[in-house]
C-alpha cells in the first residue's frame, strides 16, 4: 500500500481506493490495476496518460527541456561520451570504468560481423526496396542464425543477444544501402568506432586503400547515435516491449520496433524536414511558406520545428545544431540551395515572434536531417539510421523488462462500440 491513495467515486456508488505512486523524477501514479476487479476498465487512446512499465533507463521532462539517460543530461552525454559508453551506460545502468569500456568495445566488434549466408538473404530483394523493409526482414532473420543464444530467461543470453543486436545493425544498415546503389558489401573494421566503421562500411570502396571518413563527420555521426539512442516509452520502444512480452525472441522484437520506426508519425520526421527545404527550393520562397505556416486554414506545416514532447526547446537540438553548422563548413555547402534555405529558416524560427512565442524552434530531426543529406545519405536511409542508433535504447528496455520478475503479457483492453449479441441468419433468409 502507497503513502498516498486517490478516491475514485463509481457510477454504481462504489467508493475505490487507489494507490498513487511517487517517482524519483515526474509526475504522480495512480495505479488503476483495482479498477478491473470492480468491473471498470480506463479508457485512454495513444497512451497519453497511462504508465504502461516501471523504467530506470530514460527520463524526459518536456516543459523543462530535460532528456537524460540514467540520470545524466543528454547534452553532457554528446558533449564528453562517445555512442559505445552510451550504449554500456544504457545497458549496465552506471559509466564504465576504463577497463570496462575496452572490454565492453572488444565484445562488440567481436560480434560485427554477419554470418556469410546473411548476404545471399539480401539478393531476395528488389534493388529498389526501401530499406526499412530490408532491415525488418533480416534483423528478425537474425533469430535463425544464432540459435545459442534465444533463452529469454537466462540473462547470459540476453547479454548476448544485446551485444548482437547493437554490433551487427550497423553492418546490416550499411548492407542494406549498398545493396541498394549496386556498390559490393564491405566488411566491418575493428580497429574504428563504431560511428566512423558505419560510415566506412556505407562509402569506402575496395578500389580505394586506406581511405577513413573525416574526424567531423565520424563526430557528427557519433552524435546522432547518442542522441537518438532512446527516448523514453515511445510508439516503437513501447512496441518492443509489447512484443517482448510474449516472450518472443529479442530479433524478433527489435524487429518489430524496426517496423514501428517505419511508420511517418514517428521515424520518418526528419526526412520530411528534408523534403520540405527541397520543396521551398529557394530562399526567395521562404516568406510565402512561412505566411502559409502561419495561416491556420492553410494545410501546410514546416516540418522540423517545435516537439510533441518537448514544450520549450528540445536539448538534443542544440547539440545537433553545432555538428549541423560543423559539416556544412567542412564540405563546403553553405551555399547550397538546400542549406541556405534550412539556414534561413532556422534563423527565422530563432527570430520571428510569431516561432518564439510558439515555442517553434528547430527541432533535432531538422539539423539531423540537414547532416544526413550533406554528407551524402539518400533520404530513404534516414529511418534506418533511426533503427541502428534506437537499438540499443529498444535492446534496454527489452532486457529491463526480461529482468522483472513480475513480467505480464501485455493485453490491452477496449471500448467495443459494436454489435452486441445476435443469432446468425441463414443467408437464403437475409434482406
Amino acid at each position: 500500500m502507497s503513502d498516498k491513495t486517490a478516491k475514485l467515486s463509481l457510477p454504481n456508488g462504489e467508493e475505490l481506493t487507489l494507490d498513487v505512486l511517487t517517482p524519483s523524477l515526474g509526475k504522480d501514479v495512480v495505479a488503476v490495476g483495482a479498477l478491473g476487479k470492480a468491473g471498470y476498465f480506463t479508457y485512454d487512446p495513444g497512451y497519453v496518460s497511462t504508465g504502461a512499465c516501471e523504467s530506470k533507463i530514460t527520463y524526459i521532462d518536456g516543459a523543462k527541456g530535460q532528456l537524460l539517460y540514467r540520470g545524466y543530461p543528454i547534452e553532457q552525454l554528446a558533449d564528453n561520451s562517445n555512442f559505445e559508453e552510451v550504449a554500456y551506460l544504457l545497458l549496465n545502468g552506471e559509466l564504465p570504468s576504463k577497463e570496462q569500456y575496452d572490454e565492453f568495445v572488444a565484445k562488440i566488434n567481436n560480434h560485427t560481423m554477419v554470418h556469410e549466408q546473411m548476404m545471399s538473404f539480401f539478393n531476395g530483394f528488389r534493388r529498389d526496396a526501401h530499406p526499412m523493409a530490408i532491415m525488418v526482414s533480416v534483423v528478425g532473420a537474425l533469430s535463425a542464425f544464432y540459435h545459442d543464444s534465444l533463452d529469454i530467461n537466462n540473462p547470459e543470453h540476453r547479454d548476448i543477444s544485446a551485444l548482437r543486436l547493437i554490433s551487427k545493425v550497423p553492418t546490416i544498415a550499411a548492407m542494406c544501402y549498398r545493396y541498394s546503389v549496386g556498390h559490393p558489401f564491405v566488411y566491418p573494421n575493428n580497429d574504428m568506432s563504431l560511428a566512423e566503421n558505419f560510415l566506412n562500411m556505407m562509402f569506402s570502396m575496395p578500389s580505394e586503400d586506406n581511405w577513413k571518413p573525416d574526424p567531423v563527420l565520424v563526430k557528427a555521426m557519433d552524435r546522432i547515435f547518442v542522441l537518438h539512442a532512446d527516448h523514453e516509452q515511445n510508439a516503437s520502444t513501447s512496441t518492443v516491449r509489447l512484443a517482448g512480452s510474449s516472450g518472443a525472441n529479442p530479433f524478433a522484437a527489435i524487429a518489430s520496433g524496426i517496423a514501428c520506426l517505419w511508420g511517418p508519425a514517428h521515424g520518418g520526421a526528419n526526412e520530411a524536414c528534408l523534403n520540405m527545404l527541397r520543396e521551398i527550393g529557394d530562399v526567395e520562397n521562404i516568406p510565402e511558406y512561412v505566411k502559409r505556416a502561419k495561416d491556420k486554414n492553410d494545410p501546410f506545416r514546416l516540418m522540423g520545428f517545435g516537439h510533441r514532447v518537448y514544450k520549450n526547446f528540445d536539448p538534443r537540438a542544440k547539440v545537433m545544431r553545432e555538428s549541423a553548422h560543423e559539416v556544412l563548413e567542412l564540405l563546403g555547402k553553405h551555399d547550397d540551395p538546400t542549406f541556405k534555405v534550412a539556414l534561413e529558416l532556422e534563423r527565422i524560427a530563432l527570430e520571428d515572434p510569431y516561432f518564439v512565442e510558439k515555442k517553434l524552434y528547430p527541432n533535432v530531426d531538422f539539423y539531423s536531417g540537414v547532416i544526413l543529406d550533406a554528407i551524402g545519405i539518400p533520404t530513404n536511409m534516414f529511418t534506418v539510421i533511426f533503427a541502428l542508433s534506437r537499438t540499443v535504447g529498444w535492446v534496454s528496455q527489452w532486457n529491463e523488462m526480461m529482468g522483472e520478475s513480475s513480467r505480464k503479457i501485455g493485453r490491452p483492453r477496449q471500448l467495443y462500440t459494436g454489435e452486441k449479441a445476435r443469432d446468425y441468419v441463414d443467408i437464403s433468409s437475409r434482406k
